[in-house]
């Protein structure tokens, strides 16, 4: 399929397209408010909640802004590549899980997206208060999957 035939077609089809999608389809992260679809044998993920959807914009917007220096991004609105969006999702996730969970482990997947979020929430009364040091930690100390070499 031609790759700009299949852009179109996927946001024809996705309208609320979930902002986790990529965290998601790694499976280091699940969310009570995604469902998954398939188009020409590839995966996206849709979100299934307006508001859950601009939660999550909103959250990722903060992220990006704070964490700029821990990725070495110099440009507020660049285009980030592939590895430093899945830092930021997945190491985001972590982080604020560790902040909300400090006795706990770390879960090898984060459970619930929305469900985090609302306990964020819950907890810090808005995004905007909720102390973002631990969150940057993980999202610094985030790495992703190293390539194998086969010899």
């Amino acid at each position: 399929m031609d790759q700009d035939a299949f852009r179109k077609t996927y946001r024809e089809i996705n309208e609320r397209a979930c902002v986790f999608e990529k965290s998601i389809l790694s499976g280091l992260c699940k969310c009570s408010q995604s469902e998954r679809f398939c188009l020409a044998e590839r995966e996206g993920v849709h979100c299934n909640s307006d508001t859950a959807q601009q939660q999550c914009s909103d959250f990722v917007a903060l992220l990006r802004e704070q964490s700029r220096f821990a990725l070495k991004s110099n440009q507020p609105g660049e285009v980030l590549s592939h590895v430093k969006t899945m830092r930021i999702q997945v190491g985001g996730m972590r982080g604020l899980y560790t902040l909300l969970h400090e006795e706990q482990p770390l879960p090898l997947a984060i459970e619930d997206i929305h469900g985090l979020l609302n306990l964020a929430i819950e907890a810090y009364e808005s995004l905007d208060k909720i102390p973002l040091q631990p969150v940057i930690q993980q999202i610094a100390a985030y790495k992703g999957r190293r390539r194998r070499f086969d010899k």
